[in-house]
C-alpha cells in the first residue's frame, strides 16, 4: 500500500500546481451526516491532486482538525495546513480532532488505493484496478474511477474500469442509473458480479432488495448474458486445456510409439526415461543459475539437446545389454524392463534424493495472456503445444524423409529381407530404440515446465502413454496424434462432470470396449508384416 500511495503521490506532483480545495467539499468531513461524509471523501479523491492527496491520508492517520468555524486543518505538530487556502500557521485555539469510524476509515482506504489508477506505470493502474475490483466499488469512489476511466488509454484497465464504474452506479438512489450499470454490467462483467446482482432480485416479504420492476427485469437479462458468456468462456477453456493435456500425452506417448508401435516392444522403463529427461533440465538449470545466471532464462535451450542426448544414450545401453536378446518374447521385455524402471528409479533417488526437485519456467515463459475477459492460457502451456507440434514434425521428417527413415521402415515391415539386401539390422534396432528414448527426455523436458520433478514422475505418465499408443494404431504417428489429443479433450470434459478417477475410469473402459471391436487401432498397420 504505501508504494501505491507513492507513486500515486509522484504522479500527482507531477501534474503541475494545484487548485485550493473548494471548503464546500471539505465541510462535510466534520459534519455529523455519515452518506455525506463518504460522499465527501470520494469527492476529494476524484479531484486526483497532492492536495487531496494529504487531505485523505490526514483523515486515515487521525491528524485532520476541524476549527469551531468549520475550517478544515491537516495538523503536523504546532503546525497546522489549510487545504481551502493552501496556508500554514501556528494550531489555532479550540481545534476539535475529526472523528474517523470504520465505515469512513474503510471509505478513506478504498480512496487512497483508487488514486493509485491515476498512475504512470501500467501494472500499479492495474493492480489498483484488480483490487478495487475485488473489493467491489461503492458509490463514494465513483468520481475518482470515472476520471481515471477519462484519462485510461490502455483497453484492458479501461474495460475493468468501466464495471467498477457500473458496480458503484448500482448502489446509486436514482433507478435510470441503476439500470444503466446493470446493462453495463451484462456486457462487461464475470461470475464475480453474479452475487450482486442475484442479491438485486432477493425478496423480503412481498418487497423485493431492488424496488423497480424495470431494473429487476434488466438484472434478469444481464444475468442470463454473463452466464451465456461464462459458459462460452468455460468451453474454450476446456478446449484449450484439452489440447494442452493431449500435447503433454503426445510428448510423452511418441517415443513409446516407436519402440512399442514399430519395433514391438512393451517398455514398462518409457516412463523413467521422461523422468531422466526432466533430471537433466534441472541439472541445465543449476549448471546455469551457478555459472550463467545472466542467461537463466535460456538454460531451455541446452536442456533440450542435452535431454535428448541422454536419454538416447540410455535408450541406447539398454538396447544393447538387455532387449537386443529379448525381441519377440514381450512376456520377458515387460518383466525386464520393468525391473529396470525400479533400478532407474532408485538410482534417481540415491542421487537427487526422494524429495522433489523444482524447475523453474523462464521468465519469458511466466504468466499468459487473457482472453474473453477471463480466461487465462498460460505461456508455459503455450509453448508445450508448439513445441510438440514441432516434435511431431520432426519425428514425421526423419522416418519419412531421411536414410534412417527408410531403413527403419524397411526393418519394421520386413527385417529378413532388409537384412539381405544390405541394411544393418542391429544397428537400426540400436538407433531406433535410442530414437524413441531421445524423444522421452524430449518429452520430460516439457513435463518439467509443468511441475516438480521427482523420481516417480514418469509412472503418471507410462500407462496413459500405452492407451494412446493403442488407440491411435500401433506404429502409426497420424493416429498416435490423434488419439492423445483426443484423449486430452475427452478427459477435460469429463473431470467437471465425473472427477478426476472416474473420468480416467471412463477413458479406460472405452478403449477396452473400443480395442475390442477394432484391434487395429483407430489406424491399421500396413506392410508386410502385417501378413
Amino acid at each position: 500500500m504505501k508504494r501505491i500511495l507513492l507513486i500515486a503521490l509522484l504522479c500527482l506532483h507531477a501534474l503541475g500546481a494545484h487548485a485550493a480545495i473548494d471548503p464546500a467539499l471539505l465541510a462535510p468531513l466534520a459534519g455529523g451526516d455519515p452518506d455525506a461524509r463518504i460522499e465527501a471523501v470520494g469527492k476529494i479523491a476524484a479531484l486526483a491532486d497532492a492536495d487531496a492527496l494529504k487531505v485523505l491520508q490526514a483523515l486515515n492517520g487521525d491528524t485532520l482538525y476541524a476549527t469551531p468555524d468549520g475550517a478544515i486543518l491537516v495538523v503536523d505538530g504546532d503546525k497546522a495546513w489549510n487545504p481551502a487556502t493552501g496556508a500554514t500557521s501556528p494550531v489555532p485555539d479550540g481545534v476539535d480532532g475529526v472523528v474517523v469510524n470504520n465505515r469512513l476509515r474503510g471509505a478513506v482506504e478504498g480512496a487512497l488505493s483508487g488514486m493509485a489508477l491515476l498512475s504512470p506505470d501500467r501494472e500499479q493502474r492495474l493492480a489498483a484496478a484488480l483490487q478495487l475490483q475485488a473489493k467491489s466499488a461503492d458509490a463514494a469512489q465513483a468520481p475518482l474511477i470515472r476520471k481515471a476511466y477519462a484519462l485510461e488509454k490502455d483497453t484492458a484497465i479501461k474495460a475493468i474500469l468501466l464495471s467498477l464504474v457500473a458496480t458503484a452506479d448500482l448502489q446509486s438512489p436514482d433507478a435510470a442509473v441503476r439500470k444503466a450499470a446493470v446493462s453495463a454490467l451484462a456486457d462487461s462483467g464475470g461470475a464475480a458480479l453474479r452475487p450482486v446482482l442475484q442479491a438485486m432480485l432477493a425478496q423480503q416479504d412481498v418487497s423485493y432488495a431492488e424496488p423497480d420492476a424495470s431494473v429487476r427485469a434488466a438484472v434478469v437479462d444481464a444475468l442470463d448474458r454473463i452466464d451465456s458468456r461464462i459458459a462460452r468462456t468455460e468451453f474454450v477453456g476446456k478446449l484449450f486445456y484439452g489440447v494442452s493435456l493431449g500435447s503433454v500425452l503426445l510428448l510423452a506417448a511418441l517415443g513409446l510409439a516407436i519402440t512399442f508401435g514399430l519395433m514391438g516392444i512393451i517398455n514398462m522403463a518409457h516412463g523413467e526415461l521422461l523422468m531422466i529427461g526432466a533430471y537433466t533440465t534441472y541439472l541445465c538449470q543449476s549448471l546455469f543459475r551457478n555459472y550463467f545466471p545472466g542467461a537463466l532464462d535460456w538454460y531451455l535451450a541446452a536442456a533440450l539437446p542435452a535431454a535428448f542426448l541422454v536419454a538416447f544414450a540410455v535408450g541406447v545401453a539398454l538396447e544393447r545389454t538387455v532387449i537386443r536378446w529379448l525381441y519377440g518374447r514381450p512376456l520377458e521385455t515387460l518383466l525386464a524392463t520393468w525391473g529396470i524402471s525400479l533400478m532407474l528409479m532408485q538410482l534417481v533417488r540415491t542421487i537427487f534424493g526422494a524429495q522433489n526437485v523444482e524447475v523453474a519456467n523462464p521468465s519469458w515463459m511466466s504468466g499468459g495472456v487473457t482472453v474473453l475477459g477471463s480466461l487465462v492460457l498460460s505461456y508455459n502451456r503455450i509453448a508445450i503445444i508448439a513445441f510438440a507440434v514441432v516434435v511431431v514434425a520432426a519425428v514425421w521428417l526423419i522416418l519419412n524423409k531421411t536414410r534412417l527413415g527408410l531403413f527403419v521402415r524397411a526393418v519394421m515391415q520386413n527385417r529378413r529381407m532388409a537384412d539381405c539386401v544390405g541394411v544393418p539390422t542391429g544397428r537400426i534396432d540400436m538407433m531406433t530404440f535410442g530414437l524413441g528414448s531421445g524423444i522421452a527426455g524430449l518429452g520430460g523436458v516439457a513435463l518439467s515446465q509443468l511441475g516438480n520433478v521427482g523420481p516417480d514422475l514418469g509412472q503418471a505418465y507410462v500407462v496413459d502413454s500405452f492407451m494412446v499408443v493403442v488407440l491411435g494404431g500401433v506404429g502409426q504417428l497420424a493416429g498416435t496424434v490423434i488419439a492423445a489429443l483426443g484423449l486430452g479433450e475427452v478427459n477435460k470434459f469429463l473431470e467437471p462432470l465425473a472427477g478426476a478417477v472416474m473420468a480416467k475410469i471412463a477413458i479406460l473402459v472405452f478403449i477396452i470396449i473400443f480395442i475390442q471391436r477394432r484391434p487395429q487401432g483407430l489406424f491399421a498397420m500396413k506392410g508386410r508384416s502385417v501378413e
